[in-house]
Formats: C-alpha cells, structure tokens, sequence
C-alpha cells in the first residue's frame, strides 16, 4: 500500500486526537465523583490493534508509560475479542499503576476487523482496604484493595453483573463507583465510535496503516528533538522522605535514595537507575511502568517544550530505561505501591530536569513541588448518615524557569489535575475549608523565583473521620537550579479542638475527632539563578503581593536588596 497523502495523514491524525480529547468531555459530563467530573483525575485515549497507545487526550503525564500495557495486559489475556465486549482491570503488576486507577477496555471493531481500543484510566475515590481512599501504609498490595486482573466486563453490550457484584460490594460509595464506572464505559463507546466512523470514510485496513503512520511520525519527531540537545552523561541522586511504615509511634520512617544517571547519544536517550535502594516495606515502591512515565514526561517537556510532538507510544521509541528489578524504581509484586505512583514518578521526573541541566540548563526548569499531595478523608456523613470518601491533590508550586518565574498553586510535573473547588467540597462532603492560600516565602529564591506553595486548613464536621496523607519534599526540599535556592518542604498539621497542635508524618493514616482541623501545605519551588540576580521591581512586587515577605527579602536576597523596598507601607510604590 502506498503512502498516505499528507492531507489525509493529518486530517486522520487530528481526528484521533480530537477523538480522545472528546472522550474526555464524554467522561468528565457524566462522572459522579468530584475527583472525575471535577478534578480531572483520568486519561483517555485510543490504541492500535497491538495495544499501542496512538493518541492520548491531554490528561495526565502520570499516564504515557503505563497506559499501553494495560491495553496489552487485556490482549494477552483475552487473544479472542468481540464486539460488545468491555474488560475492566486495575492490577500494577499488569499494567495498572495502583488500585484506585482502574481501567477500562473497549474493542472497536468495523464490518468484523478489529479497528483498535479504547481506553480510560479513571481514579477511584476508593477500591476498599481498610482505610477511606484505599490509602493505608500496608506492607504487601493485598492489604491496599480490591485487585482485578484483567476480566470480562460486558459481554455482547450487557454487562456482567456478577463482576459488578463483586467490585461494589468491596467499595465504600458503591453507587458514586457505579456511576463513575458507567461514565468510563460511555466515553470508551464515543472513542470506539469514532474509530467506526473514520473507518467507514477512510477503509478499515487504510484506517490501521494511518494509525502505525502515526507512531513513525512521532517518532520521527521526537528523535529531531533529542537531535537537537547536546550529547553527554549526567548523574543525580536524591533522598525520599520514606515509605509510610512508622516504626515505634514517634519515629520518622526510613528515607531511601533514588539514583540515575542519563545518556544522551544523537537521536536517543538513556536513563539508568543503577545504584538506586531497593523496594521498600511501605507502598513507595514504583512497578516500572510507573517510573517510565515519569521519565517519559521530563523529556517531552525537555525536548519539546513546544508541544509539537503528539504523544503517544511512538515518541518512546528512542528511550533506553534500565532498572535493576526489586528496587524501588522496579518493584516485584507483591510489594505495596500506592504511594508510588505519584510520588515515585514525580521524583524521577524531577531527577531527570536536574541531570539534564548539566547538558542543557537553558531547556530545563528548577524543580517543582514534587509531590502529588494528596489528602483523603472518609467516614459517615452526619447529615444523612451515608459514607463518604474525599480525595484531594493540593497543589503547590512550579519550579522557576531559565527565563521566568515559577508559577503559584499550579499541578507541576507528572500532575495534570485541576482544583476541586470549595463550594463543591463543602457541598459533597461534611468538611469546612477554613484556609486556603498561598504560602508566604515558600518559592525559592532567584534570578527568577520559583511558584509558591498552597496552604489548606479542613475542619471536620459532626462525626469522627478518617484522614490519610501522602506527601513527599518534607525532608529533601524542591531543589532550585542555576545558583537559585530550594523551595519549602512539605508540612502536615493536626490542631485538635482544645487547640492543641501535632506535626504528623508526610504519610499515613489517622482518626480525626469533630472540630479538629488538619493543615497541609504542599511545597513550593526552587528558584533560578542567583537571588542577587533579582530584578528590584519584581522583588518589590513579590513582596506587595504578599509571595515574599520583607524579612525573607533581607535574608534570601541580601539587606541591601531589602532597603530599596522602601517604606515597609507601601514598599516604595505609592505615596505614603
């Protein structure tokens, strides 16, 4: 078969996109939870016939490494596939990333030939265990929830209700996960849909020849990208906070350290994790299709800061990623991993940005927060005495960039989740946000600063709740580059009602009375370049607009800075 004309080829490829995005419309107009319809936390997209990921919506980073083998996980497990047919799995081992991302699977078929799938990843609000959110520090992944392999959700367009039994009897909202699941499965049904249709305009078999053009072409261009970045060898280690397991009630969990080291040759790049500690008692630890996504994510940002390469499986075709298996980068089942996830693939990403600044420090940005931040509560509701489970990212600072500021109170990184907004939480759920506002002097220093961090302050409401915490920067800080200084770390509060104030741990599980208040702030940035660098009229801006305060003015960037503020009033920008 000949080439495809590039009109064709374009047009095709705009519409799988556009498809996949539509997808995300379809899922977020139908959701129940908070977490879907609102805070986005989900990724749609359409695969080849192989399971190969051609066209991702623009949802979450988190995603691009992972998602094709859950796609495959369903291949190998059901080699024979119908019309009609709808499969449901959440298992990291094969595929998945942790349990509350469940996948769902949908064929497209045209006149008979398998056209492809589609397929949305969709986060749970909860998948059982023994905690709210499914987010309890177990030490093996059989304590962190209902786990599905690959299994048959529909069969023929009915779904199995035996299947659905067994998943909502071993969830806490059953009708919010049915609901979500629902809108899972309709926006798989718009995907498919679209699938049909070009295959109807264009021919099955041309319709397939596009899709694998697709991939060439992606990955074409992103070896121009790589091309174009300096060659060399890096390296950069970095300390986490530790795995969530608290030994002795008091003590700190045990930090571990990450290591890579990257090579860049012409047209392909390489990331090795040699060196790295291994998999941990806690869920800190990453399969390996985790970690791929979050180097995946640093080198699109790095390569194609422009955003001219579709993403998709094609553009990770000149990616070497090697990990020693049994470390944390690496994990062998049944390691816990439900922490990871975010956690490890943001940290990896972030080690990626700081190994390739020594090769390219004009393409990369300091390090942002770091860490999903997440934030879970659960119990009974007191006003009609049904159950109830929110999850939150809080979001915190993006790092500076070689010729900007950060940016305040932004998802970073891996995260490409938006704000879930008071009024809905405080709607769905018996909890009252009594703070919620940027973190004064949280943004590294810099020739540019780096984006602030969030504070939020929960008051729980009428009954006893379940609290878990997940964050990672409390003990290494968002690392500036350039000469630039680090951010704040994390930091997570319990004020009882009589007023009484505890710092907790940067991850576990705890029992919060009425009227107590939990407080987390999610880290800030780091800077780029040296402070001394600072423009005096955007330093005078930050200070006005209460991102630096007067005292750190002095500290990070020097007394001298600090006296042409001016008046302490008005800080030398009006009249006094």
């Amino acid at each position: 078969m000949t080439a495809t004309d590039p009109a064709t080829f374009e047009v095709v490829k705009n519409a799988l996109y556009c498809a996949a995005e539509e997808m995300k419309v379809v899922l977020a107009k139908t959701a129940y939870s908070p977490l879907l319809k609102v805070a986005g936390d989900y990724s749609c997209g359409l695969f080849d016939v192989a399971g190969e990921m051609v066209a991702q919506g623009p949802d979450l980073p988190i995603h691009l490494g992972s998602m094709p083998l859950a796609v495959k996980a369903v291949i190998r497990a059901f080699p024979q596939v119908e019309p009609g047919d709808i499969f449901i799995h959440n298992d990291p081992y094969f595929g998945g990333s942790h349990l509350p991302d469940v996948n769902v699977v949908t064929p497209a078929f045209h006149e008979g030939t398998l056209l492809g799938f589609a397929c949305v990843r969709a986060h749970w609000p909860d998948i059982g265990s023994n905690t709210p959110g499914s987010y309890g520090a177990a030490t093996e992944i059989y304590g962190e929830g209902l786990r599905l392999p690959p299994v048959r959700l529909a069969r023929a367009g009915v779904l199995a209700s035996d299947i659905e039994q067994i998943i909502f009897t071993n969830v806490r909202n059953p009708e919010e996960r049915r609901g979500d699941l629902r809108a899972q499965v309709a926006a798989n049904l718009r995907g498919t849909l679209r699938l049909q249709e070009l295959a109807r305009k264009h021919g099955a078999g041309r319709l397939l020849k596009i899709m694998q053009e697709v991939l060439d072409y992606s990955e074409r261009m992103m070896r121009a990208m790589l091309a174009t970045l300096p060659d060399g060898t890096a390296a950069f280690e970095e300390l986490c906070d530790g795995d969530g397991i608290v030994e002795d009630g008091e003590s700190q969990d045990r930090p571990f350290r990450i290591r890579l080291r990257v090579t860049k040759r012409g047209d392909t790049i390489g990331v090795d994790f040699a060196g790295t500690d291994p998999q941990v008692p806690g869920p800190m630890n990453a399969p390996l299709a985790v970690t791929a996504s979050g180097i995946y994510c640093a080198i699109k940002m790095v390569a194609d800061p422009t955003d001219l390469v579709p993403p998709n499986s094609g553009c990770w075709r000149p990616v070497d990623l090697r990990a020693e298996p049994g470390t944390v980068v690496n994990a062998l089942a049944p390691a816990p991993v439900v922490f990871a996830n975010h956690e490890i693939s943001h940290r990896v990403c972030d080690m990626l940005f700081g190994a390739l600044a020594q090769l390219a420090p004009e393409r990369v940005m300091a390090c942002s927060q770091g860490t999903s931040a997440i934030f879970i509560v659960g119990g009974v509701d007191y006003r009609n005495g049904a159950r109830y489970v929110s999850y939150e990212t809080i979001k915190g600072g993006f790092g500076a960039r070689p010729t900007k500021d950060g940016i305040n109170g932004v998802a970073s990184g891996i995260s490409n989740t938006m704000n879930t907004p008071i009024e809905i939480l405080e709607m769905s759920f018996p909890v009252r946000i009594e703070r919620y506002a940027i973190v004064a002097d949280s943004g590294g220093a810099g020739r540019y600063r780096g984006g602030c961090g969030v504070e939020r302050v929960w008051r729980i409401l009428g009954r006893p709740a379940q609290v878990s915490v997940c964050c990672e920067r409390s003990v290494a800080p968002p690392f500036g580059l350039a000469g630039g200084g680090p951010g704040a770390g994390a930091r997570v509060t319990l004020i009882a009602p009589d007023g009484r104030e505890r710092r907790l741990h940067s991850k576990g599980t705890f029992t919060a009375p009425p009227d107590a208040r939990i407080v987390m702030r999610a880290p800030g940035s780091g800077g780029y370049g040296p402070p001394s660098e600072r423009d005096p009229a955007r330093l005078r801006e930050d200070v006005l607009n209460g991102y630096v305060t007067r005292e750190a003015a002095a500290e990070r960037y020097g007394n001298s800075r600090a006296d042409e503020l001016g008046c302490p009033a008005c800080h030398g920008l009006a009249a006094c």
